[in-house]
């Protein structure tokens, strides 16, 4: 009898061998064929500090919403591989973003809670009051406007004599920063490829949904005993539902699913026809968008966007969850309810979001205690790693390539199907 743990690499891996490509011969294989991504990369407090230069650090990350900053001075405060970052808008309403540090002594400037950069769109440092605007220019340091200086002492502040100085040489630090849809993303790489690149064909596939005009309306913060992958890998496979989710699994029914994936930085599926609530409830409960075509008015469309964010689309909401890696095995999650503006015109629409955001809220914690089971047995020893279902999981086998790609160093955008929808499993 063949071994079948007799590709894997034993346990544990050292982590010099985490940027080498013959460590993942297993999860490279067809996805028939293919074994797990290797525990380590769930476990490791190595894999996890390379994980974040490798994977986070070097390309888009969704981070927030548009809406959020939707006007000069606004801001939010985010983090991304371990860097705080701000994003807002300056006075001509264009966004910006910035690593959260000042350029004195490498203070952090604006707390995790900011929602407006400061008096006037100034971003004022605490601790010796060096001020920056919108566009990230140094205004004082700290002679100027509102730098508390005490009266009669403003001499003694005064930098405009010190030698070798240009405070126009001390702006704030850039951090690339774009949208799609109702989403803000950063990328911390200092020559960013374009955030088409890592969309792919998502704006396409969703166009007629008009995502720039939703916005969130309820939001939840969850502490997830797992590593983020595991959260991710979850969500894109349907193989769980009828053991885990009864009451999703009677209003998305297992046959109704199919993957849903082109071009791009991202795993996908659909669920179509989109059933209706039960007494256990559902998705219904907001009036979906009337300009849908007739595939997306019957559909729910399930995106996992590389690397940490999912996205759930139906006819009359979209719920997403903001994944933020703490430590290999702690997670961070923010989920938000978002709708299209024709939902709140019904006057039942408070009940609708209600509804929804219990239902959604019933489904996540059942998703977070599995999650939370993974990660215990991936951290015993005694697993190397399992064999993909191949039916089922070809996304997760798509999305672990894009994190070994990463690790290796090899810059590739996955392609797609060739069917717009793809059946998992023959017809009945």
């Amino acid at each position: 009898m063949t071994d079948p743990n007799a590709a894997l690499p034993a346990r544990p891996v050292h982590p010099s061998l985490f940027t080498t490509e013959s460590t993942y011969r297993a999860t490279r294989l067809p996805v028939e064929r293919a074994s797990t991504l290797l525990p380590d990369a769930y476990t490791s407090p190595e894999f996890f500090a390379l994980e974040q230069e490798r994977v986070f650090a070097t390309g888009w990350v969704a981070v927030g919403f548009v809406s959020d900053v939707d006007r000069p001075g606004a801001c939010v405060v985010v983090e991304v591989a371990g860097r705080s970052v701000i994003v807002t808008r300056n006075r001509h309403r264009r966004l910006r973003a910035f690593h959260n540090v000042c350029r004195h002594r490498a203070t952090q400037l604006l707390d995790a809670d900011a929602r407006e950069v400061g008096r006037h769109g100034r971003i004022r440092c605490p601790y010796h009051s060096w001020t920056y605007d919108t566009d990230g220019r140094c205004l004082g340091t700290p002679l100027f406007e509102g730098s508390d200086v005490p009266p009669g002492e403003e001499a003694v502040f005064d930098t405009s004599v010190a030698r070798d100085f240009d405070r126009a040489d001390y702006g704030l630090l850039d951090v690339a920063v774009d949208t799609w849809g109702f989403f803000l993303f950063v990328n911390l790489d200092p020559d960013p490829a374009p955030l088409a690149d890592h969309l792919g064909d998502l704006p396409q596939r969703f166009a007629g949904h008009r995502l720039e005009d939703w916005t969130p309306q309820r939001r939840r913060t969850y502490e997830v005993a797992a590593n983020y992958k595991l959260v991710g890998e979850n969500f894109m496979e349907y193989y769980h539902l009828p053991w885990v989710h009864p009451e999703l699994n009677q209003v998305s029914r297992f046959s109704d699913h199919y993957r849903w994936q082109g071009p791009g930085m991202y795993t996908g599926m659909c669920t179509t026809p989109v059933s209706r609530n039960t007494e256990a409830g559902g998705w219904d409960g907001l009036a979906p968008l009337s300009t849908l075509g007739p595939e997306d008015a019957d559909s729910g469309r399930f995106v996992w966007l590389f690397p940490s964010t999912a996205l759930v689309v139906l006819p009359n909401h979209a719920f997403v969850l903001l994944n933020r890696p703490v430590s290999a095995n702690r997670t961070i999650e923010t989920a938000v309810l978002l709708t299209h503006p024709e939902s709140l015109d019904d006057p039942r629409a408070e009940q609708g979001l209600d509804q929804l955001e219990a239902f959604w809220d019933l489904v996540n914690r059942q998703d977070l205690e599995i999650v939370g089971r993974v990660q215990k047995g991936v951290e015993n020893p005694a697993y190397r790693g399992g064999r993909m279902c191949f039916r089922f999981e070809e996304p997760l086998h798509r999305f672990q390539n894009m994190v070994i790609d990463r690790m290796v160093g090899v810059d590739r955008v996955p392609g797609g199907d060739a069917e717009a929808l793809a059946r998992m499993f023959p017809d009945p």
